[in-house]
């Protein structure tokens, strides 16, 4: 990792394209950075030069994008839409002054990201209805203008994590190697894998099935499945900023993977076990557990109708009911209980941050 004593000669590509340099424009370390931050004396001319560039205070660039960024996890949609490109063919900010102030803010208080995440929350932008009406979607259908409050779908990493927090099954320890949680067999195989790993993908069992998405092991030429169809990469290139898609395999995926329908199954044994055996009660848990507010009296009626519905199948049906709840006693109640927490989990208000 140390510098070479005779470093190469670089010069501009034509067209970026690597085996084409312009020989009549060379590169010194600090040629192209000098509109935005002149390179102090005493910095090196190396990579380690280049970092403290990037994160000395007076550097107008990195704590906007820093900033954009984190407004884009919060609000679905940053202040410069373009979160890959804030140059001349990027988008320009809605709220210029606003970025600014929090750009300085953040570089003023250390680069704390914890306290800048607290503002943007606590804010009354934030906080504010996400409800729509005809007059703001008129006026503003991408909510550029903040008239409500944010409304996106959830990353991949956040529908897992979400599902095994909301069933009990998240393991929060820190730190450790990578896991493999489950996924469909034979993929790293078909990938080409099996000349570098001859043991393959073998999911891993107990905690480490159940750990945080950051810990999934990946490889780029086979991505976790279930996170590439919720638009998380491959991480063949570098992803700027996702495209959140909309998808009947998403809607498949939330049922039938086996992840989520085993955060299913203990969603509604946690919530049968917190409340008595009334249904409703029992449906109101599961939902309150996942989506963190009570059901909307029409959300209530349609889930407790598939309730019922599922109720008297499994009445008469007891080895379907036996392959849902997952145990060789059939428990109807539970049964049905199981499929209405799987539909809460693909439902519009599980998926959605709003």
């Amino acid at each position: 990792m140390e510098e070479s004593p005779m470093p190469r000669d670089r010069f501009v590509l034509v067209r970026g394209a690597y085996d084409q340099p312009d020989l009549a424009r060379p590169v010194h370390a600090d040629r192209a950075i000098d509109a935005i931050l002149p390179f102090a004396a005493d910095w090196p001319h190396d990579r380690r030069g280049l970092a403290l560039w990037v994160i000395d205070r007076r550097n107008p660039l990195t704590a906007r994008v820093a900033v954009n960024r984190l407004w884009a996890i919060c609000f679905g949609r940053g202040i410069v839409a373009t979160q890959e490109n804030f140059g001349l063919q990027g988008d320009q900010p809605s709220h210029a002054e606003l970025l600014d102030a929090l750009a300085v803010e953040f570089a003023a208080s250390g680069w704390n990201v914890k306290a800048l995440l607290r503002r943007m929350m606590l804010s009354a932008t934030f906080r504010q209805s996400s409800v729509n009406t005809a007059a703001k979607l008129e006026r503003d259908p991408n909510n550029v203008l903040l008239s409500r409050g944010p409304s996106s779908r959830l990353t991949s990493e956040m529908l897992r994590d979400q599902a095994l927090a909301a069933s009990g099954l998240l393991v929060e320890n820190r730190g450790g190697p990578s896991v493999k949680p489950w996924q469909p067999a034979g993929l790293w195989e078909d990938a080409g894998a099996s000349s570098q790993c001859t043991s393959g993908y073998v999911p891993d069992v107990g905690d480490n099935a159940h750990r945080r998405s950051l810990y999934t092991s990946r490889k780029r030429t086979s991505p976790p499945p279930n996170m590439l169809l919720f638009d998380s990469g491959s991480r063949e290139q570098c992803l700027a900023r996702r495209q959140s898609t909309n998808t009947p395999l998403q809607a498949l995926a939330l049922v039938n993977d086996p992840v989520f329908f085993e955060c299913a199954q203990l969603l509604a044994a946690r919530a049968a076990r917190d409340v008595g055996s009334d249904p409703v009660q029992r449906i109101e848990r599961a939902f309150r557990l996942l989506v963190a507010r009570d059901p909307r009296p029409a959300e209530l009626a349609a889930l407790r109708t598939l309730y019922d519905d599922r109720l008297a199948a499994f009445s008469v049906d007891a080895a379907a009911c036996a392959a849902v709840v997952g145990t060789a006693t059939p428990d109807p109640a539970l049964a049905a209980l199981t499929l209405v927490a799987s539909t809460i989990l693909a439902s519009d208000a599980g998926t959605t941050s709003r």
